[in-house]
């Protein structure tokens, strides 16, 4: 059995993998922007109503831009770097962003690198990207040299910013942490986060990731220990504050002797932290999930995103976002010469991950990004055909509160998604005594008595997910629908 082949039963034996019940119905895909405003490596964060926020460079004028989904349509890009600062981006790096509520903060770091060795900026916005402060630099970098700023809030909405530090020499490579308690005002002497691996350095052109959960906080990064290049992560218990323990979250044993440019991404569920990353121990460049324990400090099981997928060349840059229970993960892969943008979810991730993955754009993707909020998936990605930044959002089910199970074999629905007007079939033209339409948490959006016609104008409903349920004598059912 080859090592493909036995980590996709490893898989099945210890994820339980999941079915098709997590489908996500899509919408149509867009343009986020004219390609006049650069496309290169977008990120993404959702304000507090769940609408995305997007950051990107643009090389041309060495700029970061933003732009933020008014309800409508995304808004007209804005430019958030004053002339006099210069910000570094490529397709493999660049600006960060992040949120809490209608705070926003974006990290980005001055270019060029040898003419400002030190210098990262974080800009704000307390109103959900309508307008952005003034930049603030961090301090305390002294005469090292820095790279590759990301950026996590708190529990309170403060930013904690970590970054690749070396010395004046470009030696002694480190990932390092420094937090706000003033909104990014002003931040704290910054704390070193990584060297849990043996290694006295880190692989130095390879972005980091932070996360954050109530007192936690997990820096993950690659390593270089003598060319070995597997993931670490750094665990700080006290709001990073410092980071007092590690722990390996890759097993590949992954030896290479240049800089694969390629960082991991995570996210913390409950105690449990999920980190994916793109490894070559096997032989082949494939990307990986793995699962780890944050209060036992260990790791205990590192699977391959999707095992034997014919025409399959190479994968990287893989991201990954949660809400609730609901987990995601997007990345790049070449099959059969075309780069395309695959996506994983599961709406339970207790219940392990679907076997089979869904496809968001086939051709021409090189960096992407993704978001889960309330029932809905975002994801953006970086297309080198058009130049632009696109963007394509879907529905996902959620496990209601508070209802029932249901069989829909006494009573169906249809056409499911629908626009206007849901049709109802019963068995025996039974009578509907009554109905109401509860959205994902059991609130009440609609309710009638009887069915004219049999059928229900939703026209009214926004679009998301619903319960349509029924009263039919003595009992009740429920039967859940997508408003497009």
């Amino acid at each position: 059995m080859n090592k493909i082949l036995a980590l996709a039963v490893f898989l099945l034996l210890i994820w339980k993998v999941g079915n098709s019940q997590t489908d996500i119905t899509w919408n149509m895909g867009m343009n986020i922007s004219a390609n006049t405003f650069g496309n290169m490596h977008p990120r993404m964060a959702l304000d507090g109503m769940g609408n995305p926020m997007v950051v990107w460079g643009r090389m041309s004028d060495a700029a970061v831009m933003f732009s933020r989904w008014n309800g409508t349509n995304f808004t007209m890009p804005v430019k958030l770097n004053p002339t006099w600062l210069s910000v570094a981006s490529a397709s493999w790096m660049g600006p960060d962003i992040a949120s809490h509520g209608d705070t926003v903060y974006v990290v980005a770091k001055r270019s060029p690198e040898v003419a400002d060795t030190n210098r990262i900026f974080i800009f704000t916005s307390f109103n959900g990207g309508n307008t952005f402060n003034a930049p603030v630099e961090l301090a305390f970098i002294a005469d090292s040299i820095s790279r590759f700023p990301t950026v996590t809030t708190n529990e309170f909405g403060n930013p904690i910013v970590a970054f690749m530090k070396f010395n004046s020499t470009f030696m002694d490579s480190r990932w390092v942490v420094s937090k706000s308690s003033d909104y990014g005002t002003t931040f704290f002497t910054d704390v070193k986060a990584s060297g849990w691996g043996g290694s006295a350095e880190v692989c130095d052109c390879c972005p980091g990731a932070l996360l954050s959960q109530g007192a936690s906080s997990v820096m993950l990064y690659r390593d270089n220990n003598n060319n070995i290049r597997d993931i670490w992560a750094g665990i700080s218990t006290n709001y990073a504050a410092d980071f007092s323990s590690g722990m390996a979250v890759d097993n590949n044993n992954w030896m290479m002797m240049s800089c694969p440019s390629s960082g991991p991404d995570g996210v913390i569920i409950g105690d449990t932290l999920y980190s994916t990353f793109m490894s070559a121990g096997s032989g082949n460049f494939r990307n990986y999930l793995s699962k780890s324990s944050l209060s036992g400090g260990a790791l205990s099981a590192v699977v391959n995103l999707t095992g034997v997928v014919p025409g399959l060349s190479q994968q990287n840059y893989p991201r990954i976002a949660s809400d609730g229970n609901a987990l995601a993960i997007v990345w790049k892969q070449t099959v059969n010469g075309a780069a395309q943008l695959p996506v994983l979810f599961t709406n339970e991730i207790s219940n392990g991950l679907p076997a089979a993955y869904d496809t968001v754009d086939l051709d021409d993707i090189t960096n992407c990004d993704v978001a889960l909020s309330n029932g809905k998936i975002h994801v953006i990605w970086q297309d080198d055909n058009s130049q632009t930044v696109k963007y394509q959002s879907g529905l996902y089910p959620l496990f209601p509160i508070g209802l029932p199970e249901f069989s829909e074999e006494q009573i169906s629905i249809f056409p499911n998604p629908a626009s206007n007007v849901l049709n109802i079939s019963t068995p025996y033209l039974r009578k509907i005594d009554n109905y109401k339409i509860t959205d994902y948490i059991g609130r009440e959006i609609m309710k009638g008595h009887q069915l004219h016609g049999n059928n229900i104008d939703i026209s009214l409903l926004q679009p998301g997910l619903y319960y349509l349920n029924f009263n039919e004598g003595s009992e009740n059912q429920v039967s859940k629908f997508v408003k497009l």
